[in-house]
């Protein structure tokens, strides 16, 4: 696991000035329970794996775990998702999963990602997640607080 030194541009919370903003990865492997009836991962772990990586990158990369957001009673729920399935992992397979902010609004943000196979370096998927946050007291959108923002500006 360790932060890729890319960076990835995208709007300000404005939406008028770019803002770069870095990528990072997790390097993860298929698990047995992964493995569909067609003998190679299923289509919802993509899911569970970019949610694995950016839940280890908030707090190693970002330095603010979810349990921090949690305890200042802030919590993230998914509005959106596009996913595209290029090629299948196997069983036992290691990969990485790259994630980057690629946009900030008010109340949320777009994650990109990408999984890579590490031996080939080949795509396996990619796409894009819509996150909102929301108070964990109402479950009701909140802005972004810009120390929040800020932390997640890098």
């Amino acid at each position: 696991m360790s932060a890729a030194p890319e960076n990835a541009a995208g709007p300000d919370a404005a939406g008028d000035l770019p803002l770069i903003f870095s990528k990072f990865e997790t390097e993860l492997q298929v698990r047995p329970d992964d493995i569909d009836m067609y003998r190679h991962v299923h289509s919802s772990r993509y899911m569970d794996y970019v949610l694995a990586a950016r839940f280890d990158q908030m707090e190693r990369c970002y330095g603010m775990s979810m349990a921090e957001f949690q305890q200042l009673g802030y919590g993230w729920f998914m509005v959106g998702t596009q996913m595209r399935f290029r090629e299948a992992l196997g069983l036992g397979e290691r990969f990485l999963v790259r994630t980057w902010i690629e946009k900030f609004t008010p109340i949320g943000l777009r994650v990109q990602f990408e999984i890579e196979r590490k031996t080939d370096g080949r795509r396996c998927c990619d796409g894009w997640f819509d996150y909102v946050m929301v108070s964990l007291e109402t479950a009701k959108a909140v802005r972004i607080p810009d120390f929040i923002r800020a932390k997640y500006s890098i």
